[in-house]
């Protein structure tokens, strides 16, 4: 590989991070070569012995305060879902010059709904000649970026429609803006406090499917998040118990408007979901437009997690090749979304 593998940061080690770290550690066009923790349990510990139980000489540190320049390239952040909360770490990372890949659903493409953030954020990235860009899977790709693929094979697109049912069960304390595992009742005093927002990011996907199509929104819509439907039974995960009567899987929509008309529509069912729920499995897109609509269905649906990780490690290394500022996913070539193809056959 021209110039080597990339020095990569991890930082953030619940459950998506070490996913995506040991994703990373399995490639070819990176090294993995410091992580950054918060939860005291971690400090000190040897990363290696976190991802697969070997140690590495790499030890965890707690706080980015603590990386020293030059020691990465690109920090990987798998921590928060707010733009308020990521922004502070990304700029200390951002001055110690490394390029920075987060997983924060409203990085994903903050121009509209976090504009002076954003624009904070791309003028010190400008500064200091590196990257900022926001990943994963929902939003990131499959409703925004694909979409956008997609659109490529009509001539004319008039509507996008997405509808996704998400598996959670690889996730832990995420659920919880979910209100997955409360009780009804529970869930609805846990909503009016602010404690169950459901899915962060309806309004970066819409705003990046509006701005790929160059249509001039006038409203984005996020409606609040709804039980779906209870757990019958108790449901087990690797993470949580999700006791008998307690909400497994909630219902989240957003929409783009302009003139009094949908444009984008987007509908997600989050949940730990068995055979036989009262929810239509898989993931859909149609692309509505000329000659009627373009319709992609993934029967299977797509694990929010293991997808999360897919893409974050696919592109992670990406960043790196894109002009200073502050990005989006928008502006990756396909080739950088591809994921990483095995070693040529020794002929």
């Amino acid at each position: 590989m021209q110039g080597g593998p990339r020095k990569i940061l991890l930082v953030g080690l619940g459950a998506t991070g070490l996913a995506i770290g040991r994703a990373l550690a399995r490639r070819r066009d990176c090294s993995i070569v410091g992580a950054v923790d918060r939860d005291p349990r971690w400090a000190g510990t040897d990363l290696g012995l976190l991802l697969d139980g070997r140690e590495s000489g790499c030890r965890v540190l707690a706080d980015v305060a603590e990386v020293e320049r030059g020691a990465a390239e690109i920090a990987v952040v798998a921590t928060v879902s707010r733009l308020s909360a990521f922004a502070p770490p990304a700029e200390r990372l951002v001055e110690r010059g490394l390029h920075v890949v987060g997983t924060a659903e409203e990085l994903a493409y903050p121009f509209r709904s976090h504009r002076a953030t954003a624009e904070g954020l791309d003028a010190l990235a400008r500064e200091h000649e590196v990257a900022i860009l926001g990943t994963g899977c929902n939003p990131g790709l499959l409703m925004d970026s694909l979409p956008l693929v997609l659109s490529a094979l009509k001539r004319r697109v008039d509507r996008v429609e997405v509808r996704r049912t998400a598996e959670m069960s690889g996730y832990g304390p995420v659920l919880d803006k979910f209100g997955i595992g409360l009780g009804v009742e529970e869930f609805n005093a846990a909503q009016d406090e602010g404690l169950v927002i459901g899915h962060v990011g309806f309004e970066q996907s819409v705003a990046a499917v509006a701005a790929g199509l160059g249509w001039e929104l006038d409203d984005i819509e996020v409606d609040p998040v709804r039980p779906a439907f209870v757990a019958p039974e108790p449901r087990t995960t690797p993470l949580r118990e999700i006791p008998r009567g307690a909400v497994t899987a909630v219902l989240h929509r957003a929409r783009g408007i302009r003139a009094d008309r949908v444009l984008v529509d987007l509908q997600v069912h989050f949940g730990v979901f068995e055979e036989g729920d009262p929810v239509d499995p898989g993931d859909f897109w149609a692309i509505h437009g000329d000659d009627g609509p373009l319709e992609v269905h993934a029967p299977g649906g797509l694990d929010s997690l293991d997808s999360t990780v897919a893409v974050t490690a696919n592109v992670a290394t990406a960043v790196a090749a894109l002009p200073p500022g502050l990005r989006s996913m928008l502006e990756l070539p396909v080739r950088a979304l591809a994921a990483e193809g095995a070693a040529p056959a020794t002929i």
